[in-house]
């Protein structure tokens, strides 16, 4: 189902959905202009691309562009008139404001290909053939948009077909323990000491040892997941040859990979990073094998063999000596393949990744899958077929995969494989339990509702603080502010001065988008009091200080970007301001955190937010001091955000001392 359905909206993407509309949906850039072309160590022809106008209004559309993902170029032609453009060179001109109009021009080119890596106005993307190239930069008006991924899903239907047929062998083992037929084993032997953990945390890495099935490393916010996580990886390799780490994102297979390389394990990444940087780049599969010292050799080989193509002479010699190259060439990308893989302790690649070409034939004793809550069962299964053990990594309380279509997701494609595990296997399952993010009222509520109140607050952290007088969690409702406004103008007399505000959502129709410009506007009064006024600029910026500025709603956290950027009296702090969506905030913290839920509405409809993984992200955020703007009236009949309401209440009111905040229950 949701392969039909994401196939069926790409195809409505092709034919129906004004190129404007795909560009702010971050599918799409146009128009873009190739730069330069090369055939990469891989031997693919690629080439680079750039977009042609980037306006500043461009960083608020968050681009979906990334290594593996399949795109598709398309040109479109200066055959009808835009707004009175007759000329080529004025329809140019014209094209990037009057692109609505250009639909029923857009020709796609009859080949897809595949980004190796983007940022910024940026892309690098491999093509499948020389006259590609001359086609691509022939176009005047070039423009490439994200193409449904086959390739993906595939692999997805091939794991889990291997996996329905399995019988007796190591997929079958797995597959029945994760489903609870039998209970996984444990070695048995003494538990090791890492007193650089905490007793959790070593308790957790000693699990992983024990584990010969599975085992469950379940991280909290804040807990050291990653920590624990590399530790039992180093652990494991001191038994261990190699061993096999994935995630389902790149982001999230490079900051593991980045951790590991800093704790001095050789990584080999497969596949490009989502960021690109010397460190970064140093231990890709790419990059290594083009600095292998037989690799000049191949280059010359790969070099001979184009130009001879591309000469045209005909004959057995010549077919021949091409063979004989190629046979040589062949022998070299196997050497230089099997020394890169004999020499790493750790091969890292994303869950869809590890069905590579270059993994076809490699096998490892333990996979490690990190934010395996956010990944796909089907997509894990593909690393799985691989392994004979796994740990997985992650916080199932936190973000959930993403499922397009409604109906999958009512099937249980969004329930997770590490959900399934925790619910059949919790003895395999090690809750890590001290926190060192956040001030202990910030952190109670979440722990209490989510995690059965057994997280608990390092000392270090728990009195936290931006301001020592200030409580570190507040609710702050617009409709509330304005009507103490209006009362005590009442009182004084001042009928006539009274505000008129309204609070009100507003529905904008991209996505099911909504936006609320009353609330986002007391969100920048409220941030730039908060810092000019409270803390004063010149000690927030002393003791660099950041703050992040979270909502649920896309369109809301682009509104308030533009004014932050735009408006003079944030200049002074706005480098150190990020604003994004709870996805773009998964895995980051900062010491100030504004929450704006947006929703405000007669019928208490509240949306995804009773989706309340996403909220326990956006709380588990702050540091030191976390503000949620909201309206009360239309959030408080979901027992969720009643009981937060009132848990902020009864700080405020001091009813419960800072270390006794009130105990709550998801019950």
């Amino acid at each position: 189902m949701e392969y039909d359905s994401e196939k069926e909206s790409f195809r409505i993407q092709s034919e129906k959905m004004g190129v404007k509309r795909k560009i702010r949906r971050g599918i799409c850039w146009f128009p873009v202009v190739t730069t330069r072309s090369y055939y990469n160590s891989l031997n693919q022809l690629v080439v680079e691309i750039v977009k042609k106008d980037h306006h500043e209004t461009d960083d608020d559309i968050e681009h979906l562009f990334e290594y593996g993902k399949p795109v598709q170029f398309f040109s479109t032609t200066p055959t009808i008139s835009v707004q009175g453009a007759t000329s080529e060179k004025r329809f140019q001109e014209e094209s990037s404001n009057n692109i609505d109009e250009q639909t029923a021009q857009i020709k796609y080119f009859p080949f897809s290909s595949t980004v190796s890596f983007a940022e910024e106005g940026r892309m690098v993307v491999t093509i499948p053939s020389s006259q590609a190239l001359i086609d691509l930069q022939s176009t005047p008006l070039l423009g490439v948009q994200l193409y449904f991924d086959e390739t993906s899903y595939k692999s997805m239907f091939h794991a889990l077909d291997d996996v329905l047929k399995a019988k007796d062998n190591r997929l079958a083992d797995l597959r029945d323990i994760f489903a609870g037929l039998h209970q996984p084993q444990k070695y048995s032997f003494s538990a090791l000491s890492f007193p650089w953990l905490n007793k959790t945390q070593e308790q957790a890495v000693n699990e992983v040892l024990w584990a010969k099935d599975v085992e469950v490393i379940h991280g909290p916010p804040g807990t050291g997941k990653t920590t624990t996580l590399v530790e039992a990886i180093y652990e494991t390799l001191h038994r261990e040859t190699q061993v096999l780490v994935c995630a389902q994102s790149n982001m999230a297979v490079d900051w593991i990979s980045e951790k590991l390389v800093d704790h001095g394990v050789l990584v080999l990444r497969i596949g490009n990073p989502s960021r690109v940087n010397d460190k970064m780049l140093s231990f890709t599969y790419e990059r290594k094998f083009e600095s292998h010292p037989d690799y000049p050799e191949l280059w010359s080989i790969r070099k001979t063999i184009r130009q001879i193509k591309e000469n045209r002479k005909k004959g057995d010699s010549v077919h021949q000596k091409i063979a004989r190259l190629r046979d040589r060439a062949t022998e070299i990308e196997v050497a230089i393949n099997a020394s890169l893989f004999n020499e790493a302790r750790v091969i890292a690649c994303t869950l869809v990744g590890s069905a590579n070409k270059i993994l076809f034939r490699h096998k490892f004793s333990t996979l490690f899958i990190d934010e395996a809550a956010q990944a796909l069962e089907p997509a894990c299964w593909i690393a799985l077929r691989k392994a004979s053990r796994v740990i997985l990594a992650g916080d199932h309380q936190q973000l959930p995969p993403t499922v397009k279509c409604y109906d999958a997701m009512k099937q249980g494609l969004g329930r997770t494989l590490m959900e399934r595990i925790v619910d059949n296997q919790p003895k395999a399952v090690s809750l890590l339990k001290v926190q060192y993010r956040m001030n202990d009222a910030i952190m109670k509520f979440s722990s209490d509702w989510f995690y059965h109140g057994e997280v608990q607050s390092d000392e270090s952290v728990k009195y936290r603080s931006v301001l020592d007088w200030e409580n570190p969690i507040q609710w702050v409702d617009g409709k509330e502010i304005l009507h103490e406004v209006n009362t005590e103008l009442e009182k004084k007399g001042l009928s006539d001065e009274r505000m008129e505000i309204d609070f009100t959502e507003q529905f904008v129709g991209e996505n099911h988008g909504r936006i609320n410009k009353a609330e986002a506007e007391l969100v920048l009064s409220t941030l730039q009091r908060y810092i000019i006024d409270k803390i004063g600029l010149a000690r927030f910026l002393e003791e660099r200080l950041d703050v992040g500025i979270i909502s649920p709603y896309k369109v809301q956290t682009q509104y308030l970007r533009q004014q932050i950027r735009k408006r003079e009296e944030f200049r002074a702090f706005r480098h150190v301001v990020s604003v994004n969506t709870v996805d773009g905030f998964q895995g980051q913290e900062r010491d100030i955190i504004m929450i704006s839920l947006v929703r405000s509405n007669e019928n208490a409809q509240i949306g995804f937010l009773s989706d309340l993984r996403r909220m326990n992200v956006a709380m588990t955020r702050a540091r030191m001091k976390l503000f949620v703007f909201g309206d009360k009236t239309t959030l408080q009949h979901h027992t969720f955000y009643r009981r937060l309401i009132q848990y902020i209440e009864e700080i405020k009111a001091g009813d419960n001392k800072r270390s006794e905040a009130p105990r709550l229950s998801s019950n």
